[in-house]
């Protein structure tokens, strides 16, 4: 259908820290394994530019050169990076965050603010080059809080940011009019894909 855009959102592999559930910002941890390459195609290509992204799009994406994008990082826990719940959970700092995430900024960290309007500009960066491209279709491999984010602003069906869960072992297929697309509407399907 050429007056629709597919932008499909992969969330990276599963990383060690993540297995640890640990908070995994802007540090990287090396992938658990590879997921196998997908045989389904694609005309653009991004990824966030930390290495667990961009593992993960190669992996599934051997021949392809992404385009990639720092506005599509995870947000920066700062002094949280790394450290579970459980390491934190009697740190006064940490619990004033938890209890008032989009208001309280993290100590040496981004504010939630910060973290939506970079995200929304990377989206709007990647709006730009599909249409200047005239692609149909785009692979995206982010993290989850970006996913998350992206969802809620852009799938038909309207939910709060944590009322999507992101797995490690799908991707989202967000399917728009060319029109609304470029305008920032909605999506008028949403698909769930097993890789």
């Amino acid at each position: 259908m050429d007056d629709c855009v597919v932008m499909a959102l992969c969330r990276h592999g599963l990383t060690e820290a993540n297995k640890k559930r640990a908070y995994l910002g802007w540090t990287d941890s090396p992938l658990c394994e590879p997921p196998p390459p997908l045989v389904t195609s694609f005309e653009g290509y991004f990824t966030s530019d930390l290495g667990r992204c961009v593992s993960t799009l190669k992996a599934l994406f051997p021949d392809v050169e992404p385009i990639q994008m720092s506005d599509l990082r995870e947000m920066h826990f700062g002094d949280f990076e790394g450290f579970t719940f459980e390491e934190l959970k009697d740190n006064e700092e940490y619990i004033k965050w938890l209890n008032d995430y989009k208001e309280i900024i993290v100590p040496n960290g981004e504010s939630f603010q910060q973290f939506v309007r970079r995200v929304e500009i990377g989206w709007n960066r990647m709006i730009g080059k599909v249409k200047n491209n005239s692609w149909n279709s785009s692979f995206v491999v982010t993290h989850a809080g970006v996913i998350r984010h992206l969802l809620a602003s852009y799938a038909p069906d309207e939910r709060a940011y944590w009322d999507w869960n992101v797995s490690h072992d799908c991707y989202y297929e967000l399917r728009f009019t060319k029109e609304g697309f470029e305008k920032g509407e909605r999506a008028f399907s949403l698909k769930e894909v097993t890789i």
